[in-house]
């Protein structure tokens, strides 16, 4: 069979040629309702180089792509961004049948590639700033350790003026456009927010650092091409000063109710908070973990100024769903958020007091009293979780208008 998938040029040396998956939906707890691609590049320079590989199920895809432009064979370097396994899956497998003169990596990802493949394939360490000279075009190194893992790296080519980013800049959406400037302005917010959210931000500071570090550095970029998601061609300062608002995570007048609920008793209470927060002027978000999905509450907890839980109790505990997202978040670490805690139970009434800690293990400032109700909320309990929501709008709105 002739091979059906073509490159895509991107600039007048690089071509994309990775792969569309099309039915993922789940990226290590992150849900991808809108899958995903697998971004790898080739740089047809004097010196042919291949820019990060892909997942190991789409290896054929990507091989097909490179034969459009050139002979696999004639590849004589590839470089490896970033470890994980999304972009390195299949690269034993490349460098058996291309046999590249060298692999390159950071100095942490060739000790982290030695470690996911336990076998012979040499690859040579580069550090940070050093150049490989292709013959007519140069690539530049830069570290980005912990965006997001410790042996990530930027690649700069200068003949383009091309950034590839790996998984900085990037989201999971499984498209055929592969431009930014071809997509909704809407939804590239929206999946590269979602995507910064359960993937990056528990990593800000550093990204500030980097993005610092690129300015500082004075190259010109007028592509950035990540590893994941569309290629950013037009409007390069849009994405960059997204990623420093999000990297910034300075609250808004906005706050986030989350719960879970046995007999609505906790969804009652939620409901009379939540009302008095938009009524005080502030922006809702009332999210039931009953039916959402803990990376669409990350999403939302992103731009949010206060994040407010409840739970029942059950077995001594928060209902698993809460223990879920409250795992989850704080694994992804949001910053300057104020809260509250709310409840419900029978007979014990624990799950009050784990929120409590959980939110403060998060750094999380607590300016409300709990609420924890026995059984079913009456009109004075609805009046204190009403009086709750005041609170917690007035503290926002104060925190909001003095930053």
């Amino acid at each position: 069979m002739r091979d059906i998938y073509s490159a895509v040029k991107v600039t007048d040396h690089v071509y994309w040629v990775g792969a569309i998956d099309w039915t993922i939906r789940d990226f290590h707890g992150y849900t991808t309702p809108h899958g995903s691609t697998y971004n790898a590049y080739l740089v047809m320079a004097d010196d042919i180089t291949l820019i990060d590989t892909i997942k190991k199920p789409f290896m054929g895809e990507m091989l097909s792509r490179i034969k459009s432009v050139v002979d696999p064979s004639k590849i004589k370097y590839i470089i490896s961004n970033h470890s994980e396994l999304d972009h390195s899956g299949c690269l034993p497998e490349m460098i058996d049948l291309i046999k590249p003169q060298t692999v390159f990596a950071s100095s942490v990802g060739a000790k982290t590639l030695k470690d996911l493949f336990h076998d012979e394939h040499e690859v040579i360490a580069v550090e940070n700033g050093e150049t490989l000279n292709l013959g007519n075009m140069k690539l530049t190194f830069m570290e980005t350790r912990m965006i997001h893992w410790p042996d990530s790296m930027f690649t700069y080519l200068d003949a383009d003026e091309l950034l590839f980013s790996q998984d900085a800049f990037g989201m999971h959406l499984a498209t055929l456009e592969r431009f930014a400037d071809e997509i909704p302005a809407s939804t590239l917010e929206y999946e590269g927010a979602t995507y910064y959210a359960n993937i990056v931000l528990p990593y800000s500071p550093v990204v500030l650092k980097a993005l610092d570090k690129v300015v500082a550095s004075g190259l010109k970029i007028k592509v950035i091409a990540p590893d994941h998601g569309p290629i950013w061609r037009k409007d390069i300062g849009w994405i960059i000063d997204l990623y420093k608002k999000w990297a910034l995570q300075k609250p808004t007048a906005k706050a986030v109710v989350v719960y879970a609920t046995m007999w609505h008793s906790t969804e009652k209470m939620a409901g009379a908070i939540s009302e008095a927060l938009a009524q005080a002027g502030v922006k809702v978000k009332l999210i039931s973990m009953n039916e959402t999905h803990r990376s669409e509450v990350m999403y939302e907890v992103l731009d949010a100024g206060a994040l407010i839980v409840g739970s029942p109790t059950l077995n001594n505990n928060m209902l698993p769903q809460m223990a879920d997202v409250m795992t989850y978040l704080k694994g992804l670490k949001p910053a300057n958020k104020i809260g509250a805690v709310f409840g419900s139970f029978g007979w014990s009434g624990e799950s009050v007091k784990h929120l409590e800690a959980m939110l403060k293990d998060m750094k999380v400032d607590i300016v409300a009293e709990s609420l924890a109700v026995k059984h079913a909320p009456g009109a004075d309990v609805l009046d204190q979780c009403h009086d709750l929501g005041k609170t917690v709008a007035a503290k926002l709105l104060e925190k909001v208008n003095n930053q």
